[in-house]
Order: structure tokens, then C-alpha cells, then sequence
């Protein structure tokens, strides 16, 4: 079988195609002939090394796929061959013709849905969901500022927020983005410039977060961005809110401290993957409750560019370029 490999550390360019055996499923594992594979950007990192997992090289990146049970390993009762699932690979292994699932973690397709909207689910509304109810104990009718908004995880934060009652303010960098997030149901939208910003472009950008979520402030900040976008992120938040640090993709931000103080927030981590690892009963009631709210049509995974096997470099290229709306998928047709 063909997989797109990482042999040393590097860019998007350094992948390779090339053939390599089949894997087994082991205890517990399913194996499944591909059908798509998302891109996110812990793909971007773990190329490079600069991810949290540093897996042994070739692998494959590819975080999560859908495809059709090929074989199942020991134990497994749930799937047989001819089943089409959707699941996590871990941290790498699916962009490969073939790949290794851990049944558990694994879950049916629905027939109504692609292979494409399938493999672009559960990681970034898994995420999510997890930020939200877990980290930032989001209510109906509080404020919730999305930073990063078009992205997958922003996009799927702006929806669950709209399903959840809250007044979603999405942050973007482009009038594309823009149009976007509206579209996902967000209430208002703030378009921000490109970073680095110097103290005038700061303070500008806090009074347009100010502005769009309202005197109160932002209940809840769901921060996938990082950088220079946080400061001005913070200045906005409400009294006891939570600020929810989900992602780094312009830099590893240092917050003002003494506003902590000030508005009493929280400053929250959301470590989504360490999380299905520790409490897998509430990771696997998330899920169920996200394939309800997708077959209510309150969520929609946005699949806006596909890529063939030999060309997913650039999807992860145009991924670390922050040009992505929605999700990017590896397909294997």
C-alpha cells in the first residue's frame, strides 16, 4: 500500500510517497482501507517535531480518517469488514491507503454522510465540545468570543455555541472568513489585521472585541490563535469569565497576569487528547451528543478543499499558511 511518510524532520515538502507493508490490527484494533483523511494543524507540527508526540520515523501524519473495516483485530465485537467507521488514528498513520483504529475510539458512518465530512468530525468538534462544556462551562444567553473562527476548531466552536444558546462573536482575518463564520450562525463578526501588532494596534484591536461583545464583556474566550491576539483578547473578558487556551498557531502568547487578578477570570487549558485518554466515558458521551446534534443539522463538519494522497503536503502547507476555512481533507480516490 502507498502512505505519505515523514523520513526526517521538515516542511510539508520533505513528505514522501512511497510503498510500505500493510499493518495488522492488533487486540482491539480495526484496519480500514481509507476513504479521506483530515488535515489539522497538529500536522503542521509533528512533521517538523515541534508537536506535543514525537512519533518514530517513516510515519504518516493524519490525525483522524473514515474509511471501510478491512479486518478486525482480536476482541473486537462492534465492527466487521464492510462497515463504513470514522475514527482517530492517534497521532499519525492516516494518510496511508490503509490504517489502524482503535475500535473504542472508532464509530459507524452514517450512510447519509461522505467519507470526506466524516473524517473532518472528531477532532476539531471533539475539541470543541470539551472546550466549551468541560473547560468553559459555556451557558445559554452568555457571550462567546471565537478567535480564529474560520478554522476547524473555530468553526465548530461557533456553531456548538450558536446549538448551545449563546451570542457567538467570531474573530477572522479575512472578509472570506467573514462571510464564513456568518454563515456557521455567528452574531457578529470582528476582522482583525495580521501580527505582529505594536501597542496602537493592540489597544485597537481590544476596543473592536470590546465593542463587538458588549459592555458586560465575553463570558467565554475560546483562544485558537495565540500570539498577539491574545492580549487584546483578554481586556475584553467579563467578570469570572473563562479564557480558554486551545491553540498557538501565531505564537505562544504571554498574558497580562495582573488582568486576571482584575476581572477574577480563568485561564483554562484544553488539551483535548490527554483528556480521551483520562475520562474516555465523557469523551464518548460528547460524541454521541455531536452525532446528534449533527443529524439535528445543528452542526455541519465544512469539508472546503480536497487533496489526492501524493498531493497532501499541500494541504498541510496551505494549512501552516493559516489559509484554511473549515477543513481540508486527504482523499484517496
Amino acid at each position: 500500500m502507498k502512505a505519505l511518510l515523514s523520513k526526517q524532520p521538515g516542511g510539508p515538502e520533505t513528505l514522501v510517497l512511497e510503498d510500505v507493508p500493510e499493518p495488522v490490527p492488533g487486540p482491539g484494533q480495526i484496519l480500514i482501507s481509507v476513504k479521506a483523511c483530515s488535515v489539522n494543524y497538529p500536522d503542521v507540527l509533528v512533521i517538523e517535531d515541534k508537536y506535543q508526540f514525537k512519533p518514530p520515523r517513516p510515519f504518516a501524519p493524519g490525525s483522524e480518517a473514515a474509511g471501510i473495516v478491512e479486518a478486525v483485530g482480536e476482541g473486537v465485537t462492534q465492527f466487521k469488514p464492510g462497515d463504513r467507521v470514522l475514527g482517530a488514528t492517534g497521532n499519525n498513520g492516516g494518510m496511508a491507503e490503509k490504517a489502524l483504529l482503535n475500535a473504542a475510539t472508532s464509530y459507524p458512518l452514517p450512510a447519509e454522510r461522505s467519507f470526506a465530512e466524516g473524517a473532518a468530525l472528531i477532532l476539531t468538534y471533539g475539541t470543541s465540545i470539551h472546550a466549551l462544556v468541560d473547560r468553559g462551562h459555556l451557558k445559554a444567553g452568555e457571550t462567546l468570543l471565537v478567535l480564529g473562527a474560520a478554522g476547524g476548531v473555530g468553526l465548530a466552536a461557533v456553531e456548538l455555541g450558536v446549538a448551545y444558546g449563546a451570542r457567538v462573536v467570531a474573530a477572522v482575518s479575512s472578509e472570506e472568513k467573514a462571510a464564513a463564520v456568518r454563515a456557521a450562525g455567528a452574531h457578529d463578526v470582528v476582522i482583525y489585521g495580521r501580527a505582529p501588532f505594536d501597542k496602537d494596534q493592540s489597544k485597537a484591536l481590544a476596543d473592536a472585541f470590546k465593542a463587538a461583545v458588549g459592555p458586560k464583556g465575553a463570558d467565554v474566550i475560546y483562544d485558537a490563535v495565540g500570539g498577539d491576539y491574545a492580549d487584546p483578547a483578554i481586556r475584553c473578558i467579563a467578570w469570572e469569565g473563562r479564557y480558554l487556551v486551545v491553540g498557538f498557531p501565531a505564537g505562544i502568547p504571554r498574558l497580562p497576569l495582573n488582568l486576571t487578578l482584575l476581572k477574577s477570570c480563568d485561564v483554562c487549558g484544553v488539551f483535548w487528547g490527554a483528556f480521551t485518554m483520562r475520562d474516555p466515558d465523557t469523551n464518548r458521551a460528547h460524541i454521541a451528543e455531536l452525532f446528534d446534534l449533527w443529524q439535528q443539522g445543528k452542526i455541519h463538519p465544512r469539508v472546503t478543499d480536497t487533496f489526492p494522497l501524493a498531493r497532501g503536503g499541500e494541504a498541510i502547507a496551505k494549512m501552516a499558511r493559516r489559509e484554511a476555512i473549515g477543513k481540508l481533507v486527504v482523499t484517496m480516490d
